[in-house]
Formats: structure tokens, C-alpha cells, sequence
């Protein structure tokens, strides 16, 4: 079994490098390195520490090379109005589940999502959406995600 933990601010640069990875694998090619990286280690730096933070990360770090994560999946409460299925309004989105392409299919990925589930459950979110992947639908699919009805819109850059 992996040793999933709960990142620290120490694991900061790694989480950044990791989501490089990740947005690699979902466009097909690394993307280019600027200000986004600053601002995401800022963003890291800053909600890491505090534990009642509305953003967690859980990682493994990679066997035998101290100081470099294997996996890690990093998530945020999000409050809207409650409804009729979810009165407090509480939704979960996890944005960034990987793994470094050296460590896949052992099962690291699963072990930090699960762990960034059950920070879900004790935090009374009911819902969690993500995007998938399709190399990352299937573990998606047997933790119990499915495709939504929602057709999603998006405003802003990067459409």
C-alpha cells in the first residue's frame, strides 16, 4: 500500500511540477513555463500550512529519491446556495491528479484521491466533481464518478 500524507509547504514546488505533468498529459504537449508556476506556488505556499484551509493536496513521495513526489491530487471546497439534493451548498472540485511518469500504474494516484476523498467526506461535501482524462476515466469510474448532464460553458481565457 502507498503512504498517502497530506502535503506540506515544503511540497510546494513539487505540486507545481506535478500539475506541469498534468497539463501535459491533458493537452498533449508540456505546457510552457512562466507566471502561471509563480502564482500557483503562491497560491501553495499560502493554503498549504493553514489545516482548515479550503484546498488540500495528498501526495506519495517518490521511493528512494527524498524530497520528490510520485502522485498527488489536490482538491478545493467550493460554497454555493444549497439545493434540494445538497442544502449546504458545499461541492468539491479536485484539479489536479497526477502522476510522475515514472512511478504510474502502481497504484499512487488511487491512493491520493482516495485520501483527497475522505478530506471531502469529513469536510460535509456531498458532491465532487473533476474532469477526466481518458487515461485517468476509468479509476474515476470505479470511485464512483460518473458523466455529468451538465453541458459546462466557460467565460475568460483559455476557451
Amino acid at each position: 500500500m502507498s503512504d498517502v500524507r497530506r502535503a506540506t509547504v515544503d511540497d510546494a514546488r513539487e505540486l507545481v511540477r506535478l500539475r506541469s505533468v498534468m497539463l501535459g498529459a491533458m493537452s498533449g504537449t508540456p505546457p510552457e513555463p512562466g507566471e502561471w508556476q509563480h502564482i500557483a506556488l503562491r497560491t501553495l505556499r499560502r493554503q498549504l500550512p493553514d489545516p482548515e484551509a479550503d484546498l488540500a493536496a495528498y501526495v506519495v513521495d517518490a521511493p528512494g529519491r527524498p524530497g520528490t513526489l510520485a502522485a498527488c491530487a489536490v482538491g478545493v471546497v467550493d460554497l454555493r446556495l444549497g439545493g434540494p439534493a445538497d442544502p449546504s451548498g458545499r461541492s468539491g472540485y479536485v484539479f489536479n491528479v497526477a502522476t510522475d511518469p515514472a512511478y504510474r500504474r502502481r497504484g499512487f494516484s488511487r491512493a491520493c484521491l482516495g485520501a483527497l476523498l475522505d478530506w471531502f467526506v469529513e469536510r460535509g461535501v456531498r458532491t465532487v466533481d473533476l474532469k477526466a482524462s481518458a487515461e485517468g476515466e476509468p479509476l474515476y469510474r470505479e470511485l464512483g464518478f460518473r458523466p455529468t448532464s451538465m453541458a459546462a460553458m466557460r467565460r475568460g481565457e483559455g476557451c
